[in-house]
């Protein structure tokens, strides 16, 4: 729902150009918009705009900027308050004029501060004006559901849900935060706090940013690995009471994601996680819930038919949508506009797909985001657990690879591959980021060198030893949630059915539910080898075991066939020497070496091009990006 945007300046912003800026989003929210401009003591000056996509209270009492009876309290508010029915009993002493959920925002502060996020259960992006306190405060929801850029210099803020209304602000300058770029090619994506310009970065998950008289400062008002181990201390240690308590706080977090004023559906991929969503759904709904999936022509690839067998068994209204590899690829050129960062998980595609599909009939859907990351789902995972294992044997190898007279002799580097990761593994840091070869190392040789004093950020996260936890499964799990699942999962999902107007709604990434997990020990999601075992438990209750139970065979994007054949001339285009070299971003001779020995070998090559396909798409997005948002 929706899109924010606005600025806190002793510059003369005009109500023109903060609409400019606003409208910059018109696809977040093309049912209404709003621009209003207010003066703060000190000579400063405050702009708040949104675009509206309406799903509660329809009517223009649900119009933003909001604000309290008397006016102290002003809001542009992105997202969804699931639980904003219970909050208003309890806020029943204030006179509500509408039956939105931005209002129940504007009444639970006035009543607890801004303390009021710990009760607030669902996603969100809020920047609130107390006239009183003289005080802007910027909010992101817990898990990073709803995005919040800001861009801060010289003691003067601007905010946005996306990078573009920033981008049309009078004053601001694109600069490259070079930074990021090493790590962008390995990743894929760009982690919060930072952002791909210089000065710009992102309201991190669970995070509030208050800006007050020039000055800022931030803090967490909810911690992944602070909610882990506080919820260790109250585990679930019988297996059938962790069952029965995760299946009642899903069926509660399903039905709250259903209340709506428009239509409402569910994608069902045929998954364990969107087929337990939608069964839920079902079983709440009194009429069939529209589902709807997306089906290959390749038969080894489509799993349309699997989805179509728990539509089948559940009851549901499903449409499915049969695309080949030219229905994807038509949307390439259209990923810089709507993901306007470089973001290259090419799994993006299939999600605008079948979010365009979606809303051709709905205007929400429900999906099963999250539940590998909280219940143990990637196959990594099982690497992780067998990493762990082999470790200190894998020590032991390195060790002899390095003693004097034999490191010579680059024994480590005839190992066999698997054996050669386990023995590389040797920084503590990063225990469970290991089989990537010489990936970082690539990554790092493709950006230019930077000035004296600056420092690239790590390809990797150097942050494991400070979540506290000994099992490498665990861990990995609470990395991929502080980072892969909000930088990576819920941006591709929000940009990607934001492009069509729809709001996607994930109910396993509900408050109550993240702690629950926390709660369930985890040889009740890794079992006997089993990943997702409680979760896969709770889905049969309402599936049939064998509509579910099957190897995942999913359609991935042929990278490399169009890399090296429909895309080849724009690559060679952008890797070329005289290019780069007046780009000035990354390495010219390295890059255009590289990528023409990738553009010639392609990932069936002899080593100096084999499987390269990824990091050169990587690179192949930014310099999408780059012509779309920097030559212009």
């Amino acid at each position: 729902m929706c899109g924010i945007c606005g600025y806190i300046s002793r510059k003369r912003i005009t109500e023109e150009q903060l609409r400019a800026m606003n409208d910059t989003m018109y696809h977040r929210g093309p049912d209404d918009g709003g621009a209003e401009i207010y003066e703060m003591r000190g000579g400063w000056q405050v702009g708040f705009a949104q675009r509206r996509l309406s799903i509660l209270d329809l009517s223009q009492l649900g119009h933003q900027p909001m604000h309290s009876e008397d006016r102290r309290i002003s809001v542009v508010y992105n997202g969804e308050i699931y639980n904003f029915q219970e909050l208003r009993e309890e806020l029943a002493d204030y006179s509500f004029r509408s039956d939105c959920d931005t209002e129940v925002i504007i009444a639970a502060y006035l009543k607890w501060g801004i303390a009021c996020l710990e009760r607030f259960n669902g996603m969100f992006a809020i920047a609130l004006y107390d006239r009183e306190s003289q005080e802007v405060y910027l909010v992101r929801d817990r898990i990073g559901k709803k995005p919040l850029y800001y861009w801060y210099e010289d003691g003067e803020l601007v905010f946005a849900s996306e990078l573009k209304p920033i981008m049309k602000c009078p004053g601001f300058t694109a600069k490259i935060e070079e930074r990021v770029l090493s790590r962008y090619l390995f990743q894929q994506y760009i982690n919060a706090p930072e952002s791909i310009c210089q000065n710009v970065y992102k309201v991190e998950p669970g995070a509030v940013l208050r800006f007050h008289q020039g000055g800022i400062s931030t803090w967490k008002y909810w911690d992944i690995k602070e909610a882990y181990h506080r919820a260790q201390t109250e585990r679930i240690e019988d297996y059938k009471e962790a069952k029965e308590q995760l299946k009642t706080l899903l069926k509660q977090s399903v039905k709250m994601r259903m209340i709506a004023d428009v239509p409402l559906g569910s994608f069902l991929s045929g998954g364990y996680d969107s087929s337990l969503v939608t069964a839920i759904a079902q079983e709440c709904s009194e009429s069939p819930v529209k589902t709807f999936s997306i089906g290959f022509h390749e038969e080894k690839y489509n799993e349309a038919k699997y989805a179509r067998a728990v539509a089948e068994h559940l009851g549901t209204d499903h449409t499915e949508l049969y695309i080949d590899e030219q229905d994807m690829f038509k949307l390439v050129e259209s990923i810089p506009k709507y993901y306007d960062e470089p973001f290259a998980d090419s799994s993006q595609i299939a999600t605008m797909m079948v979010s365009q599909l979606a809303r051709e009939h709905v205007t929400v859907a429900l999906s099963g985001d999250g539940g590998d990351e909280f219940f143990c789902g990637y196959n990594i995972y099982d690497n992780v657990g067998q990493a762990q294992k082999l470790d200190r044997l894998g020590g032991m190898v390195h060790g002899l690879c390095n003693l004097p007279g034999i490191r010579q002799m680059h024994m480590e580097e005839r190992l066999p591959f698997k054996v050669r990761v386990i023995a590389g593994n040797r920084e503590r840091e990063s225990k469970t980021q290991f089989g990537a070869g010489n990936y970082p190392a690539r990554a790092r040789a493709m950006v230019k060198r930077l000035p004296a004093g600056e420092e690239a950020l790590p390809v990797q996260y150097l942050t494991e030893s400070g979540y506290g936890v000994q099992d490498w499964q665990i861990r990995r799990m609470l990395l991929d949630m502080d980072t892969y699942l909000p930088g990576d999962i819920l941006c591709k999902v929000d940009r990607a059915s934001m492009k069509y107007s729809l709001e996607s709604r994930c109910p396993i990434l509900d408050k109550e539910v993240m702690e629950c997990s926390f709660r369930i020990p985890h040889k009740y999601k890794y079992a006997g080898g089993s990943k997702k075992y409680i979760l896969k438990d709770i889905a049969y209750d309402y599936i049939p075991k064998e509509l579910l139970e099957r190897p995942k065979v999913g359609f991935g994007v042929p990278l490399d066939k169009w890399l090296r054949g429909p895309l080849r001339e724009q690559l060679s285009d952008y890797s070329s020497y005289e290019y780069l070299k007046k780009q000035g971003v990354f390495d010219a001779e390295y890059v255009s070496g590289k990528v023409g020995e990738y553009i010639k070998t392609g990932d069936a090559g002899p080593a100096t091009g084999a499987n390269y396909s990824k990091i050169t798409w990587s690179f192949f997005v930014f310099q999408q990006w780059y012509e779309t948002y920097m030559r212009s």
